[in-house]
């Protein structure tokens, strides 16, 4: 029990481990191990506990799963529990992890059984109650605690033999409709209906006079049962698939280049038969939280497949422009507007948002922490219209509270039917007025960063030492006597002169930072300064919270991979000589 439960990742993103019988991550078998079905039913135990501590004991919770082989007998296994603590539970079957999150709204809370992007053999569990999105991670520890308790003290509950668990297809339906509508909310700003068809009848015209067909690769994931296909279809966009049979993941999960290139061949394909306006598709992961996008690029006619801090810059200057074209068609005073990011996001965003006269903050690695920045935010009034992790791709649009493709989509769709928005962005940028605008188009009015993709073989580091506070503390000396030897060049040669050390813990952000320590488990950053005091680039580091790696990453002002490879492995050298010391 103790070796199973090791190799358990537990944080507010997710509570995760390889849960195939076998051990191996690709394994897609359905059985779990005796020690791993325990620990399932010691978690769903804690989550009882902790719930009815803090709702009483007449709960209503919607238990939902991704696609994953495993899920059946951990979504089984929590049912059970459940059932036998008096909760009420409705058990959805597969669905979307932005549908189960909107549905949740009207129940208490939620338990979702998925390990997102992970591959085939991992599984986790994601918890929530009814604000639409996952569990802060101060009462995910909560649950942690009790958890452990239960182990510790030996007091785990036995499963039943016989459970019948079969999926409530009117709430199911439900969750659909409440979804789909909720998407609408989203998507137009607005919770009033009259709006919202004054909105998307608007959005109708133009994509009547502007044709777009969306592709998708949906590779087997939660979102194949979802409003994917109706809801475009109702926006007047065209919709094509392939590997849309739920539960068919016929390629790696994660959605970043090497797993888009079979979308960007649908579209190469379609295009050669001449369907010339298939000019955008998406791939999900496996709970469709997130999705990566490909387009159609007008001038090289090719399939080309967007970076995830692109995907994310776009989304952001869409929705930034399209609040501030909203306040001037309306004639209202601009409002104090803000981007919450994690701090791996890269610093075009900072350029973007400038533009705009937007603030941008930013929190920890960890959606959670992303979204309870924002929550923060806009009690202090600033509008936040649009959050996410740059780093990864997607966005996360309020009221939404969790990533989603469809939100993602229609911020390109936006920005492709609705040129005033382009206009508006050309205006404050100083650059010409464009009228006839593709995506390729954008692109090139965008600022321009070198940065580590998330799944660059170089982002990801084997470290021996455990305690990262240690760690930390025998970089902030390396990297002291590191600067004595190359600060002279990194400021003839880059025009590099200082540096300032940021920590990210959870919501928290500290600027200046003297004592690396102090950023522990979170997220830690050198900003490259130059003359003038502008940061030109960071590199960064934390320990992942969902896997057992360790990520760094550079992001560079300009065209310029040279400066994001030099700095990449000179930031790399000291965490490998840290390591070797602390």
């Amino acid at each position: 029990m103790n070796n199973a439960l090791s190799k358990w990742i537990i944080s507010a993103s997710g509570w995760r481990t390889i849960f195939a019988k076998s051990g191996d991550e690709q394994d897609k078998t359905t059985d779990i191990s005796n020690e791993n079905a325990n620990l399932v039913a010691a978690a769903s135990k804690a989550f009882c506990d902790y719930i009815k501590d803090r709702n009483g004991s007449a709960c209503q919770i919607i238990l939902g799963k991704d696609t994953r082989p495993t899920g059946s007998v951990i979504c089984e296994i929590f049912y059970d529990i459940m059932k036998k603590n008096g909760l009420t539970v409705y058990y959805i079957g597969t669905t979307a992890a932005p549908e189960i999150m909107a549905f949740s709204r009207k129940f208490d809370a939620f338990v979702y059984v998925s390990a997102s992007h992970n591959p085939i053999g991992h599984n986790g569990i994601k918890f929530g109650l009814n604000d639409g999105g996952v569990l802060p991670g101060s009462e995910c520890d909560i649950i942690k605690e009790k958890f452990l308790n239960i182990i510790k003290s030996n007091s785990i509950p036995k499963i039943s033999d016989d459970i019948c668990l079969s999926i409530d297809k009117t709430k199911k339906q439900e969750a659909i409709s409440s979804y789909f509508d909720f998407t609408k909310e989203v998507i137009a700003d607005s919770s009033d209906f009259s709006v919202q068809e004054s909105f998307f009848d608007t959005l109708k015209e133009k994509i009547a006079t502007k044709p777009l067909t969306i592709l998708a690769d949906m590779n087997g994931s939660a979102r194949c049962l979802s409003i994917d296909k109706n809801f475009l279809q109702y926006c007047g966009l065209g919709f094509e698939a392939i590997n849309d049979k739920v539960g068919n993941i016929v390629h790696e999960i994660i959605p970043e280049p090497e797993n888009m290139i079979y979308v960007a061949d649908f579209m190469t394909k379609l295009q050669s038969q001449g369907k010339t306006d298939a000019l955008l598709g998406y791939m999900p992961d496996c709970d469709g939280d997130r999705g990566n996008i490909v387009f159609w690029n007008e001038k090289t006619k090719r399939a080309e497949i967007l970076k995830a801090q692109e995907v994310f810059a776009l989304c952001v200057l869409s929705e930034l422009a399209s609040v501030r074209y909203a306040e001037k068609i309306a004639g209202i005073k601009p409002q104090k507007l803000a981007v919450a990011v994690n701090d791996p996001t890269s610093m075009r965003i900072d350029e973007i948002a400038a533009k705009f006269n937007a603030e941008v903050f930013r929190a920890e690695v960890g959606e959670a922490n992303v979204v309870n920045l924002a929550r923060k935010l806009r009690h202090k009034g600033y509008v936040v219209r649009i959050l996410g992790e740059g780093s990864n791709g997607g966005n996360i649009t309020h009221p939404a509270a969790v990533r989603d493709p469809i939100n993602t989509l229609f911020s390109l769709v936006k920005l492709l039917v609705m040129p005033e928005l382009f206009e508006l962005w050309c205006e404050v940028s100083g650059l010409p007025i464009q009228k006839n605008i593709s995506l390729s188009e954008i692109q090139e009015t965008m600022p321009v960063f070198t940065t580590t993709g998330v799944t660059d073989s170089r982002a990801l580091l084997e470290i021996h030492t455990k305690d990262h506070t240690a760690l930390k503390a025998a970089y902030q000396s390396v990297l002291d006597l590191q600067w004595q030897n190359v600060g002279a060049s990194f400021a003839t040669i880059y025009g590099i002169v200082s540096f300032e050390a940021v920590s990210n813990n959870g919501t928290e952000e500290i600027r200046n930072l003297k004592d690396f320590t102090k950023s522990a488990k979170g997220g830690l950053k050198l900003l490259l300064k130059d003359t003038g005091g502008n940061n030109v680039a960071f590199v960064w580091m934390r320990g992942s919270g969902t896997e057992p790696v360790f990520r760094v990453m550079c992001d560079v002002k300009g065209d310029n991979p040279k400066l994001e490879a030099f700095l990449l492995e000179w930031h790399t050298k000291m965490i490998q000589d840290a390591d070797a010391f602390a």
